[in-house]
């Protein structure tokens, strides 16, 4: 059920954490009657049983109280002989990995049972080693952690500054119901969340549409179905659930079509919107040393670069401004929806060309030091993992 109190139990299920843990800001469930019997110590230590078997948690926040569910195993350790972070580390190791791949079940849900895992080996260096060795991951994961904090407020903070260079102030309350609409608005949507935001966005340049930027008619998709890609000749199909809120990440695996056709083909620079399902998300086609197409869940928009910049759209969209028109012209129903008349509608600031270069080239440049930021958070994440490996095993 939802958790409304501090007081009310977090109930720590296996999709509640990941490989590092709970992540800061994680929304928690709750238990009508928890049991005294699933209460979380300080330090305990869950193991998946079923689903990701094997996969484990470290309760390392006991300010408020826990329990956990029934798909998970507690290790509760006496640290006169193991340290709980000592037996947390090695289960993220690769002999660990090995273990669990031979020892579980396959079955419908593959599985591993209480005594099983009571079984299960692990070296066992002295408290002392146990204590250097684990001081050693703790400071990388602490580096790790920083890092990747630095490259969030980085990218978050994007926001800000593009709103900010176009002269747009946070909006203000405004909870009318009542509007007065010049005539020649009525082709538009005509509620009052519409116009509430629509009169809302005022800034220091002109206020154009998407639609009076493009170079070619919007187009949908590719409806076809997908295939294993097998070669770089084939071309990646792009979809929706391909890239997220900073395009695709790095060694993503692509599908491909059997007949792709030349119309939903992509150029550089192009940019998709998501008309329904993640309504409004939006890709930028930066890498064309491939061949690309894209799914009919999105909208091709390819823009004038005389009028407009594509990457400038793409920065704009990940505005609150941008967020805020997508809640009110989207239509609630079994899946939101927005279509192609709609967002050929989207209003835009639009600086002269000039100015789009530089919000684009500082934009650019917080994004590629976010990068390296996280970048050198997982390459120092993954040689510390591997050093204690070595540590442990020789």
């Amino acid at each position: 059920m939802p958790r409304t109190s501090a007081t009310q139990p977090r109930y720590i299920r296996i999709t509640d954490f990941g490989d590092d843990g709970i992540e800061p800001g994680h929304e928690y469930v709750t238990l009508a009657a928890p049991e005294r019997k699933h209460e979380l110590e300080l330090d305990d230590v869950l193991f998946a049983r079923t689903g990701s078997v094997g996969k484990t948690y470290l309760h390392e926040d006991a300010s408020e109280p826990a329990v956990f569910a029934g798909y998970c195993i507690r290790f509760r350790f006496d640290e006169a002989k193991v340290l709980p972070e000592f037996v947390y580390w090695w289960t993220k190791t690769d002999a660990y990995a090995r273990w669990v791949n031979a020892v579980q079940r396959p079955s419908v849900q593959a599985n591993i049972n209480k005594e099983e895992f009571k079984r299960c080996p692990i070296p066992l260096p002295s408290l002392d080693e146990q204590r250097r060795i684990v001081s050693a991951i703790t400071v990388t994961r602490a580096e790790r952690k920083a890092k990747l904090a630095e490259a969030d407020a980085l990218l978050a903070g994007l926001d800000d500054f593009v709103l900010s260079e176009l002269g747009i102030d946070p909006p203000q309350e405004d909870n009318r119901r009542v509007f007065a609409v010049r005539l020649g608005d009525m082709s538009e949507r005509f509620d009052a969340r519409h116009h509430a935001v629509k009169e809302t966005l005022r800034s220091s340049f002109p206020i154009v549409s998407l639609g009076g930027l493009t170079s070619v008619e919007p187009a949908y998709g590719s409806s076809q179905r997908a295939m294993p890609r097998t070669s770089a000749t084939q071309p990646r199909y792009i979809r929706i659930t391909d890239f997220g809120d900073d395009g695709v990440e790095p060694g993503h695996e692509y599908v491909t079509l059997d007949a792709p056709e030349r119309k939903h083909e992509l150029e550089l620079n192009d940019v998709l919107f998501a008309r329904t399902g993640s309504v409004g998300k939006t890709y930028l086609h930066e890498d064309a040393s491939e061949p690309a197409i894209f799914a009919g869940y999105c909208i091709l928009f390819r823009f004038d670069p005389a009028k407009v910049l594509p990457e400038f759209v793409y920065w704009w969209t990940k505005t609150d401004a941008y967020a805020r028109w997508v809640n009110t012209i989207q239509r609630p129903s079994v899946q939101a929806n927005i279509n192609k008349e709609e967002f050929k509608r989207c209003p835009i600031p639009l600086p002269p060309l000039d100015e789009q270069h530089e919000i684009v080239a500082s934009v650019r440049a917080a994004r590629e030091r976010a990068r390296r930021l996280r970048a050198d958070a997982e390459a120092g994440w993954v040689a510390a993992r591997a050093g204690f490996e070595a540590a442990v095993v020789g």
